[in-house]
């Protein structure tokens, strides 16, 4: 075997001009212009330079930039506080919400001491999710501790307008959806209408106060949000399996159709992707998403915690299903152990590195018991949280969608 490379060392290899945050553009040269110029910490990097200030997947290089350039006056912190509102991690905070049963934002930031009186941007999306995945009937969803996107239920582009997603079960559609679609691209002058990578139809270019009006337009054609702008399960991919290909051993166009009934509408601590193929050649691509399917002869393979963005990762082995049902059932119950113990903001890949695949099994697949369990708070939650933002939106809040201006009139004199 090679030798192994020490990380500091790749580190101080790269070239100023590499690309370190990929959300911001930022290089590796402008990091250490910064710290050049006194940023001598991960706070101060975010706030000059933005890199880490995203995402937060490049934090360890940005991390090691620093410990590069500072060398032994910089040390490599071992547990991040949630954010400047408080010095406990996020595992602190949550471990504070289950034990001592706070069902509030109020609750915690008075029992865990938030030095600010109302959080920030930072704290209160994570505070937001762990508060309605622990406590789901005690705790109502504050949407103002939500990103913009989830606030408006659709993706903000760089130019001011909307893009539209509604779902489409297992990347199946028909023709009354189709024209639907292209009716509604007329009536709204939507500029680009595009195939996504998960088998659905994406509607850029729309106008905020439109959002309301082409939702109740593709509502009445029978779709709802495709929630692609949620930390919640995006998309089921599949293949035609059985239906129509001659490899195919199960039905994996059902069985992700199933799958998306199911999970459409939960909140997860990031965006969520499952893919069902229906034989090992895998046209699905199951292997790479957070959740993966492969139908065989003697039933189905469900395998966990790929990545295929910033990181690439192939899935990890959950277990072997004999039945449809038995793969549906862990999919659901491993989906509820991801939403009860991960850290917000991580996917399903980074929990498993910080619990440990055994760790999982041990509760999804071993133990029947708490996979029951599992299950049922997961429909608990879901009883709450498995409707269609747009029908509600569409129908009461129309107005909020209105500009309050328009400020491409010149004042008057």
């Amino acid at each position: 075997m090679g030798d192994t490379v020490d990380p500091l060392s790749a580190v101080a290899a790269l070239p100023r001009d590499a690309e370190i945050c990929g959300c911001n553009g930022i290089s590796k040269g402008q990091i250490e212009d910064a710290i050049a110029a006194g940023s001598t910490d991960l706070g101060a990097i975010k706030a000059t330079t933005k890199a880490s200030a995203s995402c937060g997947t490049c934090t360890g290089l940005v991390e090691q930039v620093l410990a590069v350039s500072l060398g032994d006056a910089f040390v490599m912190p071992t547990a991040q506080p949630m954010c400047g509102c408080t010095d406990m991690t996020h595992e602190d905070v949550r471990r504070m919400i289950k034990s001592q049963r706070l069902t509030s934002m109020a609750e915690v930031m008075q029992e865990c001491g938030w030095k600010t009186p109302c959080g920030c941007h930072v704290c209160r999306p994570a505070l937001n999710f762990y508060l309605l995945a622990d406590w789901p009937l005690e705790y109502r969803d504050d949407p103002q501790s939500r990103f913009i996107n989830e606030r408006k239920h659709a993706n903000i582009q760089k130019d001011g307008t909307f893009s539209v997603v509604p779902r489409m079960w297992g990347g199946i559609t028909n023709a009354n959806e189709l024209r639907a679609i292209a009716d509604a691209a007329d009536k709204y002058n939507v500029p680009t209408v595009k195939v996504t990578g998960g088998q659905r139809i994406d509607l850029l270019g729309v106008k905020g106060e439109d959002l309301p009006a082409i939702w109740a337009d593709l509502n009445a054609a029978g779709m709802v949000s495709g929630h692609a702008y949620s930390k919640g399960l995006r998309t089921v991919k599949t293949c035609v399996g059985t239906d129509h290909c001659r490899f195919g051993t199960q039905d994996s166009t059902g069985l992700g159709i199933k799958l998306e009934k199911a999970l459409w509408g939960s909140w997860t601590p990031h965006k969520v992707k499952l893919a069902v193929s229906g034989c090992p050649r895998n046209c699905a691509e199951a292997t790479c998403k957070d959740v993966g399917v492969i139908c065989v002869d003697s039933g189905y393979e469900v395998s966990v915690g790929g990545a295929a963005g910033m990181d690439l990762k192939e899935t990890e082995a959950l277990a072997k299903a004999a039945t449809e049902q038995e793969a549906i059932d862990l999919t659901i119950a491993f989906v509820q152990l991801y939403r009860e113990h991960a850290k917000y903001l991580d996917r399903p890949y980074k929990f498993i590195a910080k619990f440990g695949l055994d760790w999982v099994k041990e509760r999804v697949v071993d133990d029947l018991d708490e996979r029951v369990a599992l299950i049922e708070r997961f429909e608990l939650s879901q009883s709450i949280y498995r409707k269609d933002p747009w029908a509600e939106h569409a129908a009461e809040k129309a107005e909020s969608y209105q500009p309050l201006a328009n400020l491409t009139l010149e004042a008057a004199e």
